[in-house]
This record gives structure tokens, C-alpha cells and sequence, in this order.
């Protein structure tokens, strides 16, 4: 039950934030954990849902070279339409993989896993719509290609959601 609520709780905020961006132009731009959905995988990198325009300079200025986004280019997603040319004024690398929220695939995952093999992980934020799909690639990385403890994978993974439906496939063994 616990572990549904988190589901719950990662939706409402991401329909509250879609909202806050539509009236307001974004959040604030003062720490990184203001950042919709912020989580530090230790040892690895930073995730979030989607930030907004002034909080990609505070990702820069974090020491951050690298962006993976895995949401698709939709005002359903609440994209930046135009982030590609945003982070390249900020002198940022940008990476999208647009993933089906539907069907999430092996070869989406596949190509995930190739980027990360080329980036520094000290320097790289990689996001979604919600880090819905964010934390269930994180947490399949982790297990399936690091060798992690499924459990301590898990810990991250729930902070954000519970995976169900495709999700529980996509990261199961």
C-alpha cells in the first residue's frame, strides 16, 4: 500500500507542477532539490522530472556537462519544446531518447545504456517528465548491468514511484 502511495504522490505532483509551469513559467532556480522531483543516485548521477528553463542554469552551474532527457516532446510530458536549443546555449551535451511511456523498450534501454558508457557520471542529470521513467531505467542499470542489490536499487526507485503494469515488466529480471 505504502508503495502505491508514492505512485500516487509522484502523479499529483506532476499534474500540480504541469499546472505551476502553464501559469507561472517554471519553479524556482535557487537549489537543486527545488527541481521537481530531485534525486541524487550516490555515486552516480542526478535525476528529476522535467526542470524548467532557469533551472538548467542551475544544473550548469552545478558542474553538470551532460543532459539525458527520456521523455517524448510533448506538452502532455510538460517538455521544454524547445530544450534542445536552451541547453546548447548553456554549453550543455544534450541526449534525448523519447520513451513510450507505454511501452518503454529494450532497445530504449539499450540506448540508454550506451550513453552512459560515454559519460562521466559526476557530470551528467538525467531526466523525464515525472523521473518516473528516469528511476525505473536507473533502477534496471543498476541491477542489471552494475550487479547492485536489488534492494538498495529498489530504495531509490521508490522515493519516486511504484513501477506497475509495462514498468514492473520493463525492470524485472
Amino acid at each position: 500500500m505504502a508503495a502505491h502511495f508514492s505512485t500516487l504522490k509522484t502523479v499529483a505532483k506532476f499534474l500540480r507542477e504541469v499546472f505551476r509551469r502553464k501559469l507561472f513559467g517554471g519553479g524556482p532556480a535557487t537549489r537543486l532539490d527545488d527541481i521537481y522531483n530531485y534525486h541524487l543516485i550516490d555515486g552516480m548521477y542526478a535525476t528529476s522530472g522535467q526542470p524548467s528553463e532557469r533551472q538548467f542554469a542551475l544544473i550548469k552551474a552545478s558542474g553538470v556537462l551532460s543532459v539525458i532527457n527520456l521523455a517524448p516532446t510533448s506538452v502532455l510530458e510538460n517538455a521544454l519544446i524547445d530544450e534542445p536549443r536552451i541547453l546548447e546555449a548553456l554549453d550543455l551535451e544534450y541526449h534525448h531518447i523519447p520513451v513510450d511511456f507505454q511501452n518503454p523498450t529494450d532497445e530504449d534501454f539499450e540506448r540508454f545504456c550506451s550513453l552512459l558508457a560515454t559519460q562521466a557520471n559526476d557530470t551528467l542529470w538525467v531526466h523525464c517528465a515525472a523521473n518516473m521513467r528516469v528511476s525505473a531505467f536507473t533502477y534496471r542499470y543498476r541491477t542489471q548491468v552494475l550487479g547492485h542489490e536489488p534492494e538498495l536499487a529498489m530504495e531509490d526507485l521508490r522515493r519516486v514511484w511504484e513501477p506497475v503494469g509495462v514498468w514492473k515488466a520493463f525492470i524485472a529480471p
